[in-house]
């Protein structure tokens, strides 16, 4: 467990972190812009009624004490203050406060799979906000399905972003279409509306009507198939996450384009998802060299989302509906006949950060 101590040299005084790894040496202005005094901080908001970016260059520590649980700090600007220890304490590490991550592949033991009536219930919402931040997907049963329940679903979550497209969707086969989704054509395994910045976060699918034997959905984690490309090939994997690509949508009334590179990567060099849909990226012009090895990255990429040892395949049936992060996660779907019947989903976008936002509202709330 990390603590805090106080070094206290009457010249020099010290905060220190110590935890596994070693002292380390709190600066004096990452102390001084994080004082929650109320003179400094506003009590509700927590946010500050300072600039600490006005703060002199030279800014030092003067005077360093225990007090009681707290710490006593004084600084050369003049000002002086408690500090909670424990907040030092969390304040040392970058963390957004969820859960990290989890890979997995077609053979996961345990798919998300919840109730829409059960997610009523913030205990059992909370664990279903639980899965999607670490799995990226969600499958929920029995919703409801009128005509724009699925907009009751996603404010449910978040909050809905409208597009071009509106505030949702429908997809079901239409003759000409201004997107290959409303045709009953296979869609690969693919990132919505790449073209867009940013991207749409989630999105969320449902089923109304379908009678059809085909249209299967899938899913594909992308962060374990490029984990295997990274493994395989960590050049490609560098230029598929450095280079940047041209995406493009248009039709009559809209014309968007995006640059970014394949691969998504935080500040932090973390990888987040991917910007993937073969229909719409462009190849970039690279060195003849460079150009094989990006292609041969993507090309491997291309065939492992596609491999059933990483894509999960079902069937939506009325009333169920998938949400996924779109960044994170692809999604497809396999051919169907229209003249079996008719085949109908409704869907909509919704932030990536409503429900990480809900998650550490809920968490807060039970612990």
């Amino acid at each position: 467990m990390p603590e805090i101590h106080v070094l206290d040299n009457p010249k020099k005084p010290q905060v220190v972190l110590r935890n596994d790894k070693g002292d380390t040496v709190l600066p004096a202005l990452w102390l001084r812009a994080r004082s929650p005094d109320p003179s400094q901080r506003d009590v509700v908001t927590g946010q500050r009624l300072m600039n600490p970016h006005l703060l002199p260059d030279d800014l030092t520590l003067v005077s360093a004490r225990h007090e009681g649980a707290h710490l006593h700090l004084g600084f050369s600007d003049g000002f002086s203050g408690l500090y909670d220890p424990m907040e030092l304490i969390e304040g040392s590490v970058l963390t957004e406060g969820c859960p990290e991550a989890t890979l997995w592949r077609a053979d996961m033991p345990n798919k998300p799979v919840y109730l829409w009536a059960t997610l009523q219930n913030e205990k059992v919402l909370l664990k279903a906000l639980h899965d999607f931040i670490t799995l990226g997907f969600l499958l929920v049963n029995q919703t409801p399905t009128q005509a724009d329940s699925i907009l009751t679903i996603a404010h449910h979550f978040g909050f809905v972003r409208t597009t071009n497209f509106g505030s949702f969707f429908e997809v079901y086969s239409r003759p000409d279409s201004n997107d290959l989704a409303y045709r009953p054509v296979a869609l690969g395994p693919h990132t919505d509306n790449p073209y867009r910045t940013p991207v749409p976060g989630i999105q969320i699918l449902q089923c109304l009507q379908n009678e059809t034997s085909g249209g299967f959905s899938t899913l594909v984690d992308s962060l374990a198939v490029a984990q295997q490309v990274r493994l395989e090939d960590p050049k490609g994997f560098d230029l598929l996450s450095r280079i940047p690509v041209r995406y493009e949508y248009r039709d009559a009334t809209t014309q968007l384009v995006a640059v970014k590179p394949m691969i998504e990567l935080d500040g932090a060099g973390h990888m987040t998802g991917v910007h993937y849909s073969p229909r719409l990226d462009d190849i970039p012009l690279i060195s003849e060299e460079d150009t094989r090895a990006y292609h041969a990255a993507r090309k491997r990429l291309g065939l492992l989302f596609e491999d059933p040892r990483y894509q999960l395949h079902f069937r939506l049936n009325p009333g169920e509906m998938m949400m996924f992060d779109n960044n994170r996660v692809l999604h497809g779907r396999t051919s169907f006949d229209p003249s079996e019947g008719h085949r109908q989903l409704q869907g909509c976008y919704i932030d990536r950060d409503g429900p990480r936002s809900l998650y550490r509202v809920l968490k807060r709330k039970f612990s």
